[in-house]
């Protein structure tokens, strides 16, 4: 329960309550369009038509059923080859920026309201394909299961981060850090918890995200647990998360 879940269910949270989100599902096994009830199977225009092909974003966006205001454009396993043919073309590490610029004008262009989040679904590794996405992004959301090995992780990617900073991208920022996985029965979790918010005091959510079967159940009703089970802990906790990140937006 990482990454995946927690953009698709902080997007329903938000599109719950009414704001305009839009995720884009960079990771080619497309767990964020099956979370998000989206077609995706082989010949659906997906992200990789946009990426490779030039095809504008608004031709690619689909509606997610339960939920009017949130909008995705999903992935198919297409895109599984795209690390290699964005090699050799031209603006490479920008694609997907210049793709959302563009799908932004046009939206202006229909007197469509404005977005007012897009989430970013990446792979797990530091491809061509994420670093389109941290390219695009003004903002890093980072997902930590409080587990040993997730703080491994957590150096590897903000070294790469960096990296991203100083060469392609120096606005972006490590914003939000939000604890997953939570099991306060645990000495383990409640180590992890204490280490990531004494080094990330700023950038760490008060809520954390509990252990949920109904989070991992979601995903196979083609549902987020927002709308699969609204009263769960699991449900409650992403909710809570979003109002957070709201409240933060609108300090800045």
């Amino acid at each position: 329960m990482g990454k995946t879940s927690s953009a698709v269910n902080i997007a329903a949270s938000l599109a719950q309550h009414g704001l305009n989100v839009l995720v884009i599902d960079n990771d080619p096994q497309g767990n964020a369009s099956t979370a998000l009830g989206v077609d995706h199977h082989s010949g659906v225009s997906s992200v990789y038509d946009v990426l490779i092909e030039d095809v504008p974003m608004s031709e690619v966006v689909k509606s997610c059923p339960d939920f009017e205001s949130l909008l995705c454009v999903p992935s198919t396993t297409d895109l599984a080859g795209a690390e290699v043919e964005l090699v050799s073309l031209s603006h490479r590490e920008d694609r997907l920026k210049a793709a959302l610029a563009q799908y932004a004008k046009f939206r202006e262009r229909k007197g469509l309201p404005r977005l007012d989040y897009v989430f970013i679904d990446c792979p797990p590794s530091l491809g061509l394909l994420t670093v389109n996405a941290f390219v695009c992004a003004n903002e890093v959301l980072i997902p930590i299961q409080c587990e040993y090995y997730a703080l491994e992780g957590l150096s590897q990617l903000l070294k790469s981060i960096g990296l991203i900073q100083a060469h392609l991208n120096p606005s972006l920022e490590i914003s939000t850090i939000l604890l997953t996985m939570f099991d306060g029965r645990t000495r383990l979790a409640t180590q992890v918890a204490e280490d990531v918010r004494n080094h990330f005091a700023q950038q760490t959510l008060a809520v954390a995200i509990p252990r949920s079967v109904r989070v991992s159940e979601a995903p196979s009703y083609g549902q987020t647990v927002i709308t699969y089970d609204p009263s769960s802990s699991g449900a409650q906790a992403y909710l809570e998360a979003a109002r957070e990140i709201a409240q933060r937006a609108t300090t800045k």
